[in-house]
């Protein structure tokens, strides 16, 4: 049986004012940072802060390392921000953080249809690829799309309040994120993410 035809999905949001809505009180989350554009999201939201570590290259790796801080750190709520170029790099990640499912891990990805660090060729989101089916398949209960201001509340929600993974595809306009420079160094990244991880929720 043919599916029913999808509506043409919508990248309109501003991705520096939604961001910020959809994570709300940064303090409560250990953040886990993908790509430059999810990177500087975050480290714009943190103010580049001890509870913030970016891969800054290491493409495919957010989900997973944040899986990992998950269970190694069942106190803390973990957050990933991914993109959707990164994350078709490794979507199997999404199988395996389903499996362990974690009460306290949290990915959004930020999907501007665009390969934005390699001069904004078209991503496969942007010619049909639906990356909540993806999260749907793998077998993560709590999903859904954010693509218009009406939907903001609802994913701010699940990211905050879900007992279990979730996954949460924020659609964007395929521009830049905040212009905010990082600490760049990994020894001094690392060791300040790491007492933020050791101190007591």
């Amino acid at each position: 049986m043919a599916n029913a035809e999808k509506a043409a999905p919508k990248f309109e949001l501003d991705r520096s004012v939604v961001v910020p809505q959809l994570v709300g009180k940064q303090e409560d989350f250990l953040f886990i940072g993908g790509l430059a554009g999810t990177a500087k999201d975050l480290a714009a939201i943190t103010n580049d802060g001890a509870n913030y570590y970016g891969m800054a290259g290491a493409m495919g790796a957010a989900v997973a390392m944040g899986l990992g801080l998950a269970l190694a750190r069942p106190d803390k709520k973990v957050f990933v921000a991914t993109g959707d170029g990164e994350l078709l790099m490794n979507v199997g990640a999404l199988a395996t953080a389903s499996i362990m499912n974690p009460p306290n891990l949290r990915i959004l990805c930020v999907d501007n249809g665009h390969y934005g660090e390699t001069g904004y060729q078209l991503s496969h989101t942007s010619q049909g690829v639906d990356l909540e089916q993806m999260a749907i398949g793998a077998g993560i209960k709590s999903t859904m799309t954010v693509e218009t201001q009406d939907q903001i509340a609802a994913g701010a929600r699940m990211l905050r309040e879900s007992n279990g993974t979730c996954f949460v595809l924020l659609r964007v306009k395929p521009e830049d994120g905040p212009k905010f420079k990082r600490d760049m160094d990994p020894a001094s990244t690392r060791v300040r993410f790491l007492q933020a991880m050791k101190a007591k929720a």
